[in-house]
């Protein structure tokens, strides 16, 4: 089986700022058919790292993630977004959305079922992926995976740890900006329609605590929404001190996810 990349696919110019752009993998077993899109929304605090780099808990994987999430069956993209450092929320979240529909108009191109999607996301990616695929106002989305995400950062005091990623993407202390701490809040998109979320969370984050998969757990749960959350016992940000296996089943348990939901 060969997974084929596409790189550098150019999906929106933001005038005064760079262009961004998308990478697609696919199967060569896919042929004609339509496959399900997932996409994938990679993490950095929203302002580091890269769509090309895969969570680094999979970095020694031989096949990698992408190419494993290819070969289960799906159209696999990775997409850019606006850094803290070149724009502030909800600046990633809007280019989050216009990589998905920029997808799903180019369906025919890359073989995509555009009523099949998924978004997975990784802490920062994992928030983007939620915000995203929860807003009422998109084409709904049938899944959503979440590792380790922040999703309400009006629970983050300003000395937290936690706190110094979003306060540089709001653009300032936490609790200098309520009215922008309370939009950015996550569950507040919860509705009992939502395409099911799965999250997945180490108990023992630092980074992004474990409380913030439990309040967007709690939340879609109280509205009768799809969710499951998956805690790993003692685990850290990146699923630190879990083993291999631990972390490729996690793995496993979401691809199987994806794949229940895009039957």
């Amino acid at each position: 089986m060969t997974v084929t990349v596409e790189r550098a696919i150019t999906f929106a110019e933001k005038e005064g700022f760079r262009h961004l752009e998308l990478d697609v993998y696919r199967s060569d077993t896919q042929g004609g058919e339509r496959w399900p899109l997932l996409l994938y929304v990679h993490g950095g605090g929203w302002r580091v790292s890269s769509r090309q780099r895969a969570p680094r808990e999979t970095r020694s994987w031989t096949p990698d993630m992408f190419s494993q999430l290819a070969e289960a069956g799906f159209v696999v993209a990775a997409n850019d977004y606006r850094f803290s450092g070149e724009a502030l929320f909800p600046a990633a979240i809007d280019d989050t959305t216009d990589a998905l529909a920029w997808l799903r108009t180019n369906a025919d191109r890359f073989g995509i079922d555009p009523t099949r999607v998924v978004l997975f996301g990784q802490s920062a990616g994992g928030y983007l992926a939620a915000a995203v695929g929860l807003d009422p106002s998109i084409p709904p989305v049938q899944g959503i995976a979440c590792w380790y995400p922040l999703t309400d950062f009006s629970v983050l005091r300003d000395d937290y740890p936690a706190a110094d990623f979003p306060s540089a993407w709001l653009g300032a202390p936490l609790s200098s900006v309520p009215d922008l701490v309370a939009a950015s809040r996550v569950p507040r998109l919860v509705r009992p329609d939502a395409p099911p979320v799965l999250l997945q969370h180490g108990t023992a984050d630092t980074m992004a605590p474990f409380e913030q998969s439990v309040l967007l757990h709690d939340a879609l749960a109280a509205v009768g929404a799809s969710v499951e959350l998956e805690a790993v016992e003692g685990a850290e940000h990146f699923f630190g001190g879990a083993d291999d296996p631990t972390v490729r089943a996690l793995f496993q348990h979401l691809i199987d996810f994806a794949k229940r939901c895009t039957r």
